[in-house]
């Protein structure tokens, strides 16, 4: 839960009464530590804060930390011990043994699969589910990583090994990790193991043995820094700073200092520049004022480098209006100005500003102004190409275990065939007589068929087969705009929405809205839209909706915007709504 970087709320000095309550529930968690180490966990005089934390997925806990190293984390009234805890008493919990490779997956948000569990001589440590254990690597007993058992020890064997092991919560080289001293951990070989390998063999894994361990980790869609492989016999008996001196030499070498730099501060310099680029070469004066979304989706993410991405989720200001008043306060480059009510847009530049006249534009950052469209739009508009996906939902989650994908995993509709189809050929269930037919088994009665059905149908055709499980999971859309990454969400994209509403004196305004979802400047389509039907436009804010707008135009003018949207921008019909309105006698599109 710390592989990404955690809030803190608060930081501050335990009280004496908290103190003592705190030893009395570390006792009472952990039994096996003796009033002298209890002492040197929760000293009487030294220092020891309480800080709060929220993790990136909302959860509250609350670190006690100790010399400046977190010692243990609450969550949900429960206490763990942190991997620095575990160094000085390797023993405090029952421990799981893996290989170095899996140790990547785990940092990674991965929890630990019972395939990649080593078996020691001494058989499985003795858990219930949901004890708090550990996991070290292989001939190595110090632990890096906590979590808690998915299942007791009796439930591993019954279940030949397969499936969840540990529910991972905390690890080496995490951010909780780094809240601390960022040590390395310890070498602590077994004695019954020292200088072997697992039952006696020695530890050596080639290439194929660590893509097939790689496999007992399960994945989680979260990015994560990539760990160095550690030795295949435990962790190389080298200082973490040794480490990172060798590696940082190595890239050098290689000619990748970049790489050296955090994530934070290279996505600010994208950042910066695509914001200096955009300003130098893309926006002109006679579109002031620019919408501050529609500067940043058509001019700054237009001047992003060929092979990156611009992510303002990625840099340290997270929000557009967080960098944009930076750069306004910093700079002194541009003035932003909220003119409708939660709207914001940009009312002036300083072209002649210091910073901006210095800047160069990099090579091949395609800086070739565009051919001028109709209405001012600079750049030619290419419609996103929208992909229907779909995410696997609770009720379904067991058909799709065998292939380790959980709850809430996005699939291509070609990829739950292929999932649906190898279930029912490894389990033997095609029909014999009739190869059209699929027979129910317990798993797929339970995911696809209803109560009333149970007793009744006992095999199912191929494509209802395929349409009930589809239609059994949650819809999900995929974006894909030129030149950005892909963007995913569940349930169905808005199709851009078109009606007619009556104003004053029974006259007639054409509203248009959800034109940002598919990339198209509301300003620009207004201006388009002025020129060609000859009549006034105005943008109005959505209430309740950042970031977007309302195209009005006078009359009825839906033939005219069916038109626009269809031929010019090639948007497909299924993605517009209200085009039955148009006038009748009008052409119909």
């Amino acid at each position: 839960m710390f592989s990404r970087p955690f809030r803190v709320k608060s930081n501050t000095a335990i009280k004496g009464s908290d103190r003592r309550k705190l030893k009395a529930d570390i006792s009472t968690a952990f039994p096996s530590l003796s009033a002298d180490e209890l002492s040197e966990l929760v000293p009487n005089k030294d220092e020891l804060n309480v800080v709060k934390i929220y993790a990136h997925k909302g959860d509250a806990v609350t670190l006690y930390v100790l010399h400046k190293n977190p010692l243990f984390f609450e969550l949900e009234k429960r206490l763990y011990p942190t991997v620095y805890v575990l160094w000085r008493y390797p023993a405090l919990l029952p421990a799981f043994e893996t290989w170095p490779p899996v140790l990547q997956k785990l940092i990674g948000g991965a929890d630990l699969m019972l395939p990649g569990v080593v078996v020691p001589s001494v058989g499985l440590p003795d858990v219930k589910q949901g004890d708090c254990c550990a996991v070290t690597l292989v001939n190595n007993r110090a632990p890096v990583a906590v979590g808690t058992a998915a299942v007791s020890s009796a439930e591993m064997h019954s279940l030949g090994l397969k499936g969840r092991g540990v529910c991972v919560l905390h690890t080496y080289m995490d951010n909780l990790w780094a809240f601390g001293d960022k040590t390395g951990p310890p070498s602590l070989p077994d004695a019954e193991t020292e200088g072997q390998g697992v039952n006696g063999k020695a530890c050596e894994v080639n290439e194929e043995e660590e893509e097939e361990v790689e496999k007992f980790a399960e994945e989680e869609q979260s990015p994560t820094e990539t760990v160095p492989n550690q030795a295949c016999c435990g962790i190389e008996e080298l200082s973490l700073a040794e480490q990172e001196k060798g590696q940082k030499d190595n890239e050098e070498e290689e000619g990748n200092q970049d790489d050296q730099k955090m994530p934070q501060e290279i996505m600010d310099a994208l950042l910066l520049q695509c914001f200096l680029h955009a300003l130098k070469c893309k926006v002109k004066k006679s579109e002031l004022p620019l919408l501050t979304s529609t500067f940043l989706r058509n001019h700054m993410f237009s001047c992003c480098p060929s092979g990156k991405q611009l992510d303002i989720k990625k840099s340290s200001y997270k929000k557009l209006s967080k960098f944009l008043q930076a750069m306004q306060q910093q700079y002194n480059l541009v003035r932003v100005k909220e003119l409708t009510k939660g709207v914001e847009s940009i009312v002036e530049v300083d072209w002649k500003n210091q910073e901006l006249h210095s800047f160069t534009v990099p090579e091949g950052t395609g800086v070739e102004a565009a051919a001028v469209q109709e209405g001012g739009e600079e750049t030619p508009y290419h419609p996103p190409e929208i992909t229907t996906l779909y995410s696997v939902s609770a009720r379904l989650e067991p058909l799709f275990l065998d292939t380790n994908k959980r709850k809430g995993t996005i699939l291509q509709p070609a990829e739950v065939r292929k999932i649906v189809t190898d279930y029912v050929k490894k389990n033997e269930l095609v029909d014999e007589n009739n190869k059209n037919f699929v027979t129910i088994n317990p798993t797929l009665c339970d995911c696809l068929l209803e109560k009333s059905e149970y007793q009744e149908v006992e095999s199912l055709k191929w494509d209802d087969l395929f349409s009930r499980t589809m239609g059994r999971m949650q819809e999900c859309y995929q974006v894909v705009f030129p030149g950005q990454a892909p963007i995913k969400k569940k349930g169905h994209i808005e199709p851009i929405d078109i009606s007619v509403a009556s104003r004053g004196s029974n006259k007639k305004v054409t509203l248009i809205k959800n034109l940002e979802v598919y990339g198209l400047d509301p300003t620009v389509v207004a201006t388009v839209l002025q020129h060609r039907v000859q009549a006034s436009s105005v943008l109005q804010p959505i209430p309740g909706s950042k970031d977007k707008v309302l195209v009005q135009i006078q009359g009825n003018q839906i033939h005219q915007v069916g038109n626009l949207l269809l031929d010019h921008y090639q948007i497909p019909r299924k993605y517009i709504q209200g085009l039955d309105k148009a006038p009748k006698g009008g052409k119909k599109k």
